[in-house]
């Protein structure tokens, strides 16, 4: 059974959701502000939160860029703001998904329901989510969401961790930018592929011991990334 975190702080709104949500057999926990939001991600571990971007204690994409930086779960923003410039700025921030309030019911369980599925990557030729994945001194796991480098944890964002994940699955693969935009941000995403380029940046300095000469991720010039060493 998944499980959804619910960060707004409407009451009513909080209600209606978390009612529509156990209703499709999700287990669900609600906050009405980050830093009680916050205390339920460390508990509650959920596969997913829905965010509403205007809270009393925290902007929302401060905390979306939190949540993100800290544990890779799927984030969907909610808020009554419908600018692309809001849509855009939260996509950005590691949002997977943003919707502008008010939305039809059904709307937001379709839209939870292809981000897990988007997120999960249930391809049934690639490995199992309980079969752990290695490259080098590199190991990720599935089930878990944790990369480790030489046994350390390594903090990742969900893209980032998805970008790692969608490389090791295709070693040799050389993925272009619009095919890690399909697989990782999803065919609605509204930015461009300067994304890919500046998570593929952070991942780096993240994984890379040296980034101007990477072994983990390659640029392939003129084509994209794929899974290896060499110039970047």
């Amino acid at each position: 059974m998944k499980k959804i975190l619910v960060i707004d702080d409407e009451a009513a709104l909080r209600d209606l959701i978390e009612l529509v949500l156990k209703r499709e057999n999700f287990m669900v926990r609600t906050a009405e502000d980050g830093g009680k939001g916050l205390k339920e991600l460390d508990s509650f571990k959920p596969n997913l939160v829905l965010l509403d971007l205007m809270l009393p204690d925290y902007s929302g994409y401060d905390l979306c860029k939190e949540i993100t930086n800290k544990q890779a779960i799927p984030v969907i923003m909610l808020s009554a703001k419908n600018e692309i410039i809001d849509k855009v700025l939260g996509l950005e921030l590691g949002a997977e998904d943003y919707l502008t309030k008010p939305f039809d019911n059904r709307e937001l369980i379709a839209r939870i329901k292809v981000v897990l599925r988007r997120y999960e990557n249930n391809d049934p030729n690639t490995l199992g989510e309980d079969q752990p994945m290695y490259y080098r001194d590199l190991a990720l796991d599935l089930d878990r969401k944790v990369v480790l480098k030489n046994g350390a944890p390594v903090s990742l964002t969900a893209k980032e961790f998805k970008i790692l994940e969608t490389l090791l699955k295709r070693p040799g693969k050389v993925f272009t930018r619009d095919e890690l935009l399909e697989l990782v941000w999803g065919f609605d995403y509204l930015g461009d592929s300067r994304s890919v380029d500046m998570t593929i940046m952070r991942l780096r300095k993240k994984l890379e011991d040296d980034t101007e000469n990477p072994k983990y991720v390659k640029t392939v010039y003129g084509f994209g990334y794929q899974l290896g060493g060499g110039s970047n």
